[in-house]
């Protein structure tokens, strides 16, 4: 398959590493350094499941250069996706996918407003990985998987050609019978965590030992569950069970990617988390008090970090 990763960063270079390694064509989009590092190494990828490294079809910042893709995964942070979408139109064509696998639950929503819809898949994954150094991605934890499917839930030919593409490439796969529910349960886990984490700056560990932060998980996961429900998509207790079960398990030294983002004063994506849902309880009519809480103590340094990144 002729496949654009577009952001090669730790998902979008893991995934789209395995994908080159099985012998699928892969272009990749990436930046300054980075890029530099693939273009003359390869792209080098540490892995708790074996290291390896490829050398891409194209390495590039420059979309002109990129051959029209059946497949494109969107590999980049959920607030870079609308920009991201405006740039890849000039693209696709009728059959390319566009597979978005960040977290967040508005992403399909926001590749909608600028893409046709029928070019569009659902997804998510399960992965803890990073850029560790110019060209080399560093895996470090859950075994990888990608949740994918159509916005209509149907087995269409192109997911099932695109399941054994990833099968093949040794990704651990599902084609979803619900996609928005999955990714919406994705999403109930990481909005209640990364934030919250933002504006302690400490680790799960230590969030995990005071009550009183555990009862504010608990009131942001079940707005979180209600906004859903409005929306039609079926979150239930047991979904924020399972959250709460996996917070649980989770070493006590993490931190979510979102949260390390606003504790070094980087653009993040509380706009796409709590944020999100704030705007669509005010939409929908469901009160969001502790997410609202949250997101307006976080919102001046957000501002904040996206002033700094336009001065750039």
């Amino acid at each position: 398959m002729r496949i654009l990763v577009y952001g090669a960063g730790g998902i979008g270079g893991y995934f789209g590493g395995r994908l080159a390694e099985a012998g699928n064509s892969v272009s990749f989009i990436a930046r300054g350094k980075h890029l530099e590092a693939i273009k003359k190494n390869g792209l080098k990828v540490e892995s708790i499941n074996g290291n390896f490294t490829i050398t891409p079809t194209l390495a590039t910042d420059n979309l002109s250069e990129v051959e029209a893709p059946e497949l494109i995964i969107l590999g980049v942070k959920s607030w870079q996706i609308p920009d991201a979408a405006k740039e890849l139109k000039s693209i696709i064509n009728e059959a390319t996918m566009v597979l978005p696998l960040q977290n967040g639950a508005n992403n399909v929503e926001n590749l909608i407003k600028v893409l046709p819809e029928k070019n569009i898949l659902g997804g998510l994954c399960h992965i803890v990985s990073l850029v560790e150094a110019p060209g080399k991605i560093k895996h470090v934890g859950f075994e990888p998987k990608i949740t994918f499917g159509e916005l209509d839930n149907s087995k269409s030919e192109r997911v099932q050609k695109l399941q054994k593409v990833f099968t093949e490439a040794g990704i651990t796969n599902v084609v979803s019978e619900d996609i928005s529910l999955e990714v919406w349960k994705k999403f109930l886990f990481i909005a209640t965590i990364s934030a919250l984490g933002g504006l302690t700056r400490v680790r799960i560990g230590e969030m995990r030992e005071s009550a009183y932060l555990m009862d504010l998980m608990r009131k942001t996961s079940e707005e979180i569950k209600n906004v859903a429900h409005a929306k039609g998509i079926a979150l239930k207790e047991e979904h924020i069970k399972a959250a709460f079960e996996v917070i649980h398990k989770l070493d006590p030294k993490t931190t979510a990617s979102t949260q390390r983002d606003i504790m070094e004063g980087k653009p993040s994506e509380l706009e796409n988390f709590n944020g999100y849902i704030v705007n669509e309880g005010m939409r929908l009519g469901i009160p969001t008090p502790v997410n609202q809480f949250i997101y307006e103590c976080l919102l001046p340094m957000e501002k904040q970090a996206r002033i700094q990144l336009e001065s750039v």
